[in-house]
C-alpha cells in the first residue's frame, strides 16, 4: 500500500460527525475536524482502529502526522505554536490551490 498524500501536502480534516449517527470510535479529534494543515510525514498502513474497537475487520489505512497551527485552533499561545496529530487517510481530503 502506498501513501496517496506525499509529505509537504495542504490538507483538510473532513467536517464529519460520525457520533452523531450512532456508537463509534473515532481517531481524529473533534478540534481539527474542518480544519487545514500540512502533511509532516507518513507513518505507514495499519488496521482501521474505527473497526478494531468493535472487533470488525480492520483494512489498513495510511496514517500520517499532519501540522496544525496551533492558534487557529484554540485562538491561544504564540503564533508560531503547532500541533501535531496521527490522521488516517480516509479522514483527509486535499486543499486546492488558493483554498485555505
Amino acid at each position: 500500500m502506498t501513501a496517496a498524500i506525499a509529505p509537504g501536502t495542504r490538507v483538510r480534516v473532513k467536517a464529519d460527525w460520525p457520533e452523531e449517527r450512532g456508537p463509534c470510535h473515532i481517531r481524529t479529534p473533534h478540534y481539527v475536524r474542518g480544519r487545514t494543515g500540512t502533511v509532516e510525514r507518513v507513518l505507514g498502513a495499519f488496521p482501521n482502529p474505527e473497526d478494531l474497537a468493535f472487533g470488525r475487520p480492520a483494512p489498513r489505512r495510511m496514517l500520517y502526522q499532519v501540522l496544525f497551527d496551533q492558534q487557529p485552533l484554540w485562538n491561544e499561545g504564540n503564533p508560531r505554536d503547532t500541533v501535531l496529530i496521527e490522521i488516517y487517510e480516509h479522514w483527509l481530503e486535499p486543499v486546492s490551490e488558493g483554498r485555505h
